[in-house]
């Protein structure tokens, strides 16, 4: 799985990565419940956990997630790895996740909902 990692400078946080797949995938709403799929976010994750854990490691808190539309605001799939903490913390509202709006899921629950059945069954 091929991924190239951007530093995002221009938001207002300590440190801002995007980690993006080189095949287009539009949005999130795009993942299927699929092998494939699953460990291209599993790897995703994995690469920012890695890069914050190196880069970041003072931080208060990492946060990892992807924008739902109509809140992205490029149609190609990007996880964004953030370390806390947002500089104003109003900030943080961009990368809330809005319920039944959409706004931005958290990596671990879009993992969850895109788990192949039997791995789930196997996890149970």
């Amino acid at each position: 799985m091929k991924l190239c990692v951007r530093v995002d400078s221009f938001c207002n946080i300590f440190r801002h990565y995007l980690v993006i797949p080189i095949e287009h995938i539009p949005t999130v709403n795009d993942l299927r419940i699929t092998n494939e799929d699953h460990q291209l976010v599993s790897h995703m994750v994995k690469v920012g956990k890695d890069l914050l854990g190196r880069d970041a490691p003072g931080s208060e808190e990492h946060r990892f997630g992807f924008h739902q539309p109509p809140f992205n605001s490029i149609d190609h799939l990007h996880l964004h790895c953030l370390a806390l903490p947002f500089i104003p913390s109003w900030k943080q509202v961009k990368y809330t996740p809005l319920g039944p709006l959409g706004g931005f899921i958290d990596a671990e629950k879009l993992l969850e909902k895109i788990k192949p059945q039997a791995e789930a069954e196997a996890n149970s």
